[in-house]
Order: C-alpha cells, then sequence, then structure tokens
C-alpha cells in the first residue's frame, strides 16, 4: 500500500496513540453519557487538562460528542470502540503468556529416609511430582 492508501489510518493511529485517547473511547463504550468527573474517574489517572484536550481532539475526529447528560461516542466513534472491544479476547489470551512463570515449590522435606540400596526415596518422590 502507498503512503497515500495509508493516510486514513495513519492519522486514526495518530489521534488514538495520544495518552489516554483510548481510555475514554474505551471507558465510553458501554453507551452510557458521562459527565466530564465520571468520565475522570472511569478514565483513572488523568489530569483535568489532559482529559479536557483528550476530549477536545476526539470531538473534533467526530468520535466523541457531549448531549444534555454527558459526554457519549458518536456513531463513528461507538464503530472504533467496537473494534477496540475486539482486542478484549486477544488480550485476555497475550496477557496470561506475558506474566513470568514461576517455579512450583517442592514441599519441605521434614526427614531424609534413605533405602538398603542408597537411593533418596523422599527425593525422587518429590523429582517425580515435579514432572510434568
Amino acid at each position: 500500500m502507498s503512503t497515500r492508501e495509508n493516510l486514513p489510518a495513519l492519522r486514526l493511529f495518530s489521534l488514538l496513540e495520544a495518552r489516554y485517547a483510548m481510555r475514554v473511547l474505551w471507558a465510553l463504550s458501554d453507551g452510557h453519557p458521562q459527565t466530564f468527573r465520571l468520565l475522570q474517574d472511569s478514565v483513572g489517572g488523568v489530569t483535568p487538562n489532559t482529559l479536557n484536550t483528550r476530549i477536545k481532539e476526539l470531538r473534533a475526529a467526530k468520535l466523541v460528542d457531549h448531549g444534555g447528560d454527558g459526554y457519549c461516542l458518536t456513531p463513528m466513534g461507538a464503530d472504533l470502540a467496537r473494534l477496540l472491544c475486539d482486542l478484549q479476547p486477544f488480550a485476555n489470551k497475550w496477557h496470561p503468556a506475558t506474566q513470568p512463570k514461576t517455579v512450583e515449590q517442592a514441599p519441605p522435606a521434614t526427614h531424609v529416609a534413605e533405602s538398603s540400596d542408597g537411593v533418596d526415596r523422599m527425593a525422587e518422590a518429590t523429582l517425580s511430582s515435579m514432572r510434568p
């Protein structure tokens, strides 16, 4: 694809990569209008100034609007939010894969039982319980 063909996607990426932009869309994706303060709480950690800037940008992009009850997604914003919601199944699969694997700890040995042939039976039992 040429740069010209990619331009709409690149502009959308530029808008969405702005801090908290996708969180605003995500917070409004349930379809319920939110006041500024409620939206700030829903987004979490955003300053009023930053939220105000994101709302202005998303409104200029015709993704968010303000009605009598608060901020809500436009029909185009709702289309985008549905695409973002499609990321949830992938995120659920991806998240556990990014977590470090913990090594299962063997229970502490209370005593060492040595058989007549010199093999430590407790160690052998512990090792076999750790095998997949």
